[in-house]
């Protein structure tokens, strides 16, 4: 029996080490794309998420040594909180080539084949904020906002090729992320939240895992774990 094969960008820390070993758990062998090594057994890729041609040949990498990609996780990212004011073109530009550029990337790199097996799933790591906004968050919500649209975009183009295309969108999550002066770890955001704490990554890995095998029929929706902070 062929091994069901994921690739999980950002997969060597935080939310997206979490992934890989939820689904990895779940039976999947798991390849992690990451600019540093991620500690997955079969196989882990250094790469640019934001450079097209470094991610082709990862997947290429992955493809060569696994097999055919039945699921891709896009959860490589960073946060940053800036003033509009502050935030120069270079940030501005570099906040939408990892985010919106990474997604880009990746799914282009795995679609073709996707498309010629007639299956495949994909899920973006989006946020809470692209839902809400924040202050301070303007760069990091526009991009993890054109991961939204971007999902349900192409999720409607690809869905009669059988593949099924969904974003998580988590509140702030526990992972280093989120320096420990952090506001969303203060304890006055906290007794906001009608749960009263941080998401924790496998509780995401766990919403990622459930969109790829047991939702069969869900694509172009956006599931946001947050505590209930946007209900």
């Amino acid at each position: 029996m062929s091994p069901r094969v994921a690739v999980v960008t950002g997969a060597a820390s935080g939310i997206g080490a979490a992934i890989s070993a939820e689904l990895a758990e779940h039976g999947w062998t798991v390849a992690g794309l990451d600019l540093r090594p991620a500690d997955i057994p079969e196989l882990s890729v250094t790469a640019d998420i934001s450079e097209a041609a470094q991610v082709r040949e990862a997947i290429g990498v992955v493809r060569a040594e696994l097999g055919p990609i039945e699921a891709l996780v896009t959860a490589a990212g960073y946060y940053e909180m800036v003033p509009i004011s502050e935030i120069t073109a270079d940030a501005w530009t570099r906040m939408l080539r990892v985010h919106l550029g990474g997604l880009r990337n990746a799914t282009c790199a795995v679609l073709p084949e996707m498309r010629e097996r007639r299956r495949g799933a994909i899920v973006a790591i989006a946020s809470e904020l692209a839902i809400g906004g924040g202050e301070g968050d303007a760069h990091y919500a526009a991009a993890k906002g054109g991961i939204i649209g971007f999902v349900r975009s192409l999720a409607t183009e690809v869905a009669a090729d059988g593949i099924r295309v969904n974003a998580v969108a988590p509140g702030p999550t526990d992972t280093p992320l989120l320096a420990a002066d952090s506001p969303w770890r203060a304890p006055e955001y906290l007794a906001t939240l009608p749960a009263g704490r941080l998401c924790r990554p496998d509780e995401v890995a766990q919403m990622v895992q459930f969109l790829i095998d047991e939702s069969s029929f869900c694509t172009g929706e956006v599931v946001s774990p947050n505590s209930g902070a946007v209900i």
